[in-house]
């Protein structure tokens, strides 16, 4: 029998400027020097498929490659990434990818295998995603959510998300963020830009860069090396009910505050409560269990002062063995974790992230808006009847 052959490493690149996704493009080749980078940019157009532009550098790749197409994002680069595969073997691509995407849900796309085609799997193993971050771009992102973009998601464009929301999946994507040093050590942007950060991913790993090219601090062997469980971890963060994740401590005035409670939510005692609980917060995430709506897990995610409650799917329910098996392996051991004999898989979680959070100030407030003893004895019947200013509007 033959030897296996290898797999090629897919290293992955966003950056919420094009100079701040260059700079990380630029340490990750110096750290990587045969890697092949393959540079992608789209343009939308009023209708149908957007034009994507891809630039590809490399030692040994055709300069043919270099070339837009129009269709859908996710077919033409997987194209691309295996045209790449059959000319240069064991490959290290460097993938570059531009603010037009939804990081997450394009790569789940990107990997998931396709009847009659070959796997992106069977030939590349993922290693570690990299966000560039120009720290004054990112805080004036955080603060713009008067306008919005559609970006691709895989299969189709997402809903209008506002510049804030970007930039904070953005950072939550990542598994490394590198962070450029300001020229003027006065500056401290950088410094509390990486707090906030470090909170919103406490999971990813930080370094810090100079904005000149070439050579300098070492980035983490673990940004060269495959990780092995990449896809499942993106699954799992797009899933609606997910663990979530807090940084302790306070981090130059940045604060995580992490809410959890086993009782419906009264949605009308929830909405006056808003403006107490969203007082400093910067970023929050999580999921509720909205009394008048006791069958749909609501997705709870803000960003700047922008706060969006959606329906996000069902709850699992004994029997239903479909929704059991089309959910993530963590969202199944959390259901049977947290599972209650009567309602299920039901709980509150959100993470709030901002500066001198009040942590008793903002839970005590929420938990004013859960259900009381006399009104939970009231059932899902009668919680229909409790006044909904924030999903009113929607169909049952």
């Amino acid at each position: 029998m033959g030897s296996r052959v290898p797999k090629g490493l897919l290293s992955v690149v966003v950056g919420n400027t094009p100079a701040a996704r260059g700079l990380a493009v630029d340490k990750l080749v110096c750290a990587a020097p045969h890697a092949v980078v393959l540079a992608v940019s789209v343009h939308f157009r009023d209708d149908g498929y957007p034009v994507v532009q891809r630039l590809v550098a490399g030692t040994g790749v055709p300069q043919s490659m270099s070339r837009a197409a129009t269709g859908d994002p996710v077919v033409i680069l997987r194209q691309d990434l295996l045209a790449i595969r059959r000319t240069a073997q064991p490959p290290h691509v460097v993938l570059a990818l531009p603010d037009e995407l939804d990081v997450l849900s394009f790569l789940v796309e990107l990997w998931r295998p396709r009847i009659g085609a070959t796997a992106l799997g069977d030939h590349y193993a993922p290693a570690p995603v990299l966000a560039g971050i120009d720290p004054a771009a990112f805080l004036a992102e955080l603060g713009c959510v008067h306008r919005a973009a559609r970006l691709w998601g895989g299969a189709d464009r997402t809903d209008p998300l506002t510049p804030a929301e970007i930039a904070a999946r953005r950072v939550e994507a990542a598994d490394g963020l590198i962070v450029p040093t300001p020229p003027n050590p006065a500056d401290r942007r950088a410094g509390g830009v990486a707090a906030l950060a470090r909170h919103l991913n406490p999971s990813a790993t930080l370094v810090h860069v100079s904005w000149q090219s070439g050579p300098g601090p070492e980035l983490p062997p673990s940004f060269l090396r495959p990780a092995p469980h990449a896809l499942d971890e993106w699954r799992t963060r797009l899933e609606p009910v997910t663990a979530s994740r807090s940084r302790p401590g306070t981090d130059q005035g940045v604060t995580s505050v992490q809410w959890r409670a086993r009782r419906p939510l009264h949605p009308e005692r929830l909405a006056d409560a808003l403006p107490t609980v969203m007082a400093g917060v910067v970023r929050s995430r999580g999921h509720l269990w909205l009394s008048s709506r006791p069958e749909a897990v609501v997705s709870w995610r803000s960003a700047g002062a922008h706060v969006e409650l959606r329906e996000a799917g069902r709850w699992l329910e004994p029997g239903a063995e479909s929704a059991w098996r089309a959910a993530s392996p963590q969202r199944r051991t959390l259901a049977s974790w947290f599972w209650d004999d009567y309602y299920g898989e039901r709980r509150n979680d959100i993470t709030f992230t901002g500066a001198n959070l009040d942590r008793d100030r903002l839970c005590s407030a929420l938990d004013a808006a859960l259900l009381d003893d006399t009104e939970l004895s009231l059932g899902s019947e009668g919680w229909a009847g409790f006044p909904d200013p924030l999903l009113g509007d929607l169909p049952n």
